[in-house]
């Protein structure tokens, strides 16, 4: 246990008037960014979308799509500059805890095979592969596979 206290942290649904911060952090993390039109679509289509913040701003956010008995976690990103220090793993218990109160029988989600820290997390919360997703992903070289990795509830 750390003797350093740690800043106070909570989740609140995303709006469209968060999508700056929201962006800027996507577009400063990741080579292939999802843009601001993507979020856009998302909250307007209904997805569950939300935001992590402290007591010092925005530390990530998660975007989820809900179908009748699971929930597909379609984006779940942490400011670069706070990775690795668990804010991944609390959110990502935040929202597997939310899932299990609306009773979804799985969580489902794709990864980079190249992702190891994200491979490590969802590892550490039991997810396993139910499959890979040619072509996936854009990358530097072409494509990437995704591996899709699932959690019963």
């Amino acid at each position: 246990m750390s003797a350093v206290p740690q800043p106070r942290v909570q989740y609140q649904p995303m709006r469209d008037t968060d999508l700056v911060p929201v962006t800027a952090i996507e577009e400063s993390i990741y080579e292939f960014p999802w843009t601001r039109g993507n979020f856009l679509d998302s909250l307007h289509a209904g997805y569950t979308c939300w935001l992590c913040q402290d007591t010092h701003g925005l530390v990530g956010y998660a975007v989820l799509m809900n179908v009748p008995d699971e929930v597909h976690l379609l984006n779940l990103s942490i400011a670069g500059h706070l990775q690795r220090r668990g804010h991944g793993a609390r959110m990502l218990e935040f929202l597997i805890d939310n899932a299990r109160s609306a009773k979804l029988r799985r969580m489902i989600l794709e990864v980079r095979p190249s992702n190891d820290g994200g491979r490590r997390l969802y590892a550490n919360f039991g997810f396993r592969e139910a499959g890979i997703r040619r072509d996936y992903y854009p990358a530097a070289a072409g494509r990437e596979d995704a591996l899709v990795l699932a959690l019963d509830l």
